[in-house]
């Protein structure tokens, strides 16, 4: 009988240890990385200007720590579809980290310099608006900065802004608040 109760205590204990051990451990033992969120770019059909993405992603994977992004291999998803065409450079955003962006020969052949295209379109899919202040220094002012601008890297506000977004799991309602109830087109 005594052997009994002891072991209902022992059984007990341990059931109301075991919750907080269980909720303690992966705190403690967390990889800062479990929580960087990998977006895969398709440069399949990027003609001539896939070197022009492959700088673009570096940038961003220099520039943020929370999303990176790694060229499609086999057997990986398509977050970002790149196409290459004659019209102006453009993004379409599906959702956060989702879409399909155009390297537009309008743009290259009017001056604009490549990589700050390609990193300002992958600035759109990584959640960023146009902001049209004409400034060089600010990636997301797109063809409102002078086409002699070669800058091709997001400012503190912008990288900020990008950090915010891919920390951690965003709920339905942030990814609406994000401005992504569909399909939605940016023009450089």
């Amino acid at each position: 009988m005594l052997v009994r109760k002891a072991a209902r205590v022992v059984v007990t204990v341990l059931g109301l240890l075991l919750p907080l051990v269980a909720v303690a451990a992966p705190s403690a033992s967390a990889d800062p990385q479990a929580l960087v969120r990998t977006l895969y770019y398709d440069v399949s059909q990027a003609q001539e200007f896939t070197a022009d993405w492959d700088r673009a992603a570096t940038n961003w994977n220099n520039s943020v720590a929370n999303v990176k992004l790694a060229r499609k291999t086999t057997g990986t998803p398509t977050n970002i579809r790149i196409l290459a065409d004659n019209g102006w450079p453009r993004a379409y955003v599906d959702s956060l980290g989702n879409g399909t962006v155009y390297m537009g020969r309008q743009a290259v052949d009017q001056g604009y310099y490549r990589p700050r295209i390609a990193t300002h379109e992958i600035g759109h899919i990584l959640g960023l608006p146009d902001r049209r202040t004409g400034l060089c220094a600010d990636l997301m002012s797109g063809s409102s900065a002078p086409t002699s601008c070669r800058n091709d890297l997001p400012n503190a506000a912008e990288r900020a802004e990008v950090e915010r977004r891919f920390a951690g799991q965003l709920a339905a309602a942030d990814v609406r608040a994000a401005g992504y109830a569909g399909t939605e087109c940016f023009v450089y």
